[in-house]
């Protein structure tokens, strides 16, 4: 398995980006975080080099949907790092409302954060890996990403989009020392999760998804629906079952 020891997170400043760091500290890697939250990037970056001093943790101000920065930044941190062994595309936003009732530009919002700031991050990244001749690209996607939802419209075509992107990128590196990974998260907690007093049915603790999807990204699976149960054969109904069903859901 290739050793991937620099790593650039994007959204790393909470919920499972900032899990994500954490881990991969933990395995020592050099770590370069990306967020528009700043203090709470140093505040990691102080706890995890404090816990693990032999790495080296970089931190930038990073707001993906200015997309000039996006590629100043990650050459920014190639540079630190010298090099950028995997990048994690993990920025996004969630929620939004039915279309057609006046939320355009929460909407907007959500398919400009989720898949064309993440088209800027690919290219960054695959810009970077060329040149380098290997790497490892993760996308973060969503089971969302399985069917068009009501209320989460935008949303689940924000990230089937993405998978989308992935598929392709994947398709053209085939054959070369780069690498792609897309991961399809279900229910997750975190903080983009937590939105109300009642309970997600099948929400899972931070650390256990995100322990299924670091041995999915350490593995470089090219696909893998985390954690495997029960999202495999939800996967499987949420493709299949007609839309009627899956719109109750």
């Amino acid at each position: 398995m290739t050793v991937r020891k620099n790593v650039l997170i994007t959204g790393a400043s909470s919920g499972l980006g900032e899990a994500m760091a954490r881990k991969h500290a933990a395995r020592g890697a050099d770590l370069a975080l990306c967020a528009r939250r700043t203090d709470r990037l140093v505040s990691l970056q102080r706890e995890l080099s404090a816990a693990h001093p032999r790495i080296r943790v970089e931190v930038r101000s990073l707001d993906v949907n200015a997309h000039d920065q996006v590629f100043q930044v990650f050459r920014s941190c190639r540079e630190a790092l010298g090099t950028l062994d995997r990048v994690i595309v993990n920025a996004g936003v969630s929620h939004g409302a039915p279309i057609g009732t006046g939320a355009f530009p929460a909407n907007a919002r959500i398919v400009q954060t989720n898949l064309v700031a993440a088209l800027a991050q690919c290219e960054a990244a695959v810009e970077i890996f060329r040149d380098q001749r290997s790497g490892h690209l993760v996308v973060i996607s969503s089971m969302s990403a399985m069917r068009g939802l009501p209320h989460l419209t935008a949303y689940s075509a924000s990230k089937a989009g993405l998978a989308t992107l992935a598929e392709g990128i994947r398709a053209d590196l085939l054959d070369t020392p780069v690498k792609v990974t897309t991961l399809f998260p279900g229910y997750i907690e975190s903080e983009m999760t937590t939105t109300g007093d009642e309970p997600t049915p099948m929400m899972v603790s931070t650390e256990k998804g995100v322990t299924s999807m670091m041995k999915a990204i350490e593995a470089e699976r090219p696909q893998a629906k985390v954690p495997a149960w029960p999202w495999i054969p939800m996967g499987f109904v949420m493709r299949h079952a007609p839309l009627r069903v899956v719109a109750r859901s």
